[in-house]
């Protein structure tokens, strides 16, 4: 497993996602979190919760693209879907690893 170094790298990540996705972003946030691994807000931010740094990489790469993806597709339609699968073949599979944890503020 190979674990994020710092807020720094995770946001360079969010960075380079957001611009391979064509998608703007306005601020990125990683704080701790009570329910949810990330959230995004049509003004263009996106909050990550803290807890996804000590996460494989495929992990936070999976949140990062879900969340982004909710910019141009705001549910979790075929649409979505296709995109989801076009650019992480396998995040069904991520999907489920990450449901087998703890939520955020329930560590």
């Amino acid at each position: 497993m190979s674990c994020w170094r710092d807020k720094t790298e995770f946001k360079t990540r969010v960075v380079d996602w957001a611009h391979k996705l064509g998608v703007r972003v306005r601020m990125v946030t990683v704080r701790p979190m009570r329910k949810k691994w990330a959230s995004c807000s049509t003004s263009g931010s996106l909050h990550f919760d803290s807890g996804l740094l000590s996460l494989d990489r495929k992990l936070g790469d999976y949140v990062i693209v879900h969340e982004l993806l909710h910019f141009s597709v705001p549910n979790h339609g075929k649409l979505w879907k296709s995109l989801m699968h076009a650019h992480l073949g396998e995040y069904v599979r991520l999907e489920k690893r990450l449901r087998l944890l703890a939520r955020p503020g329930k560590q």
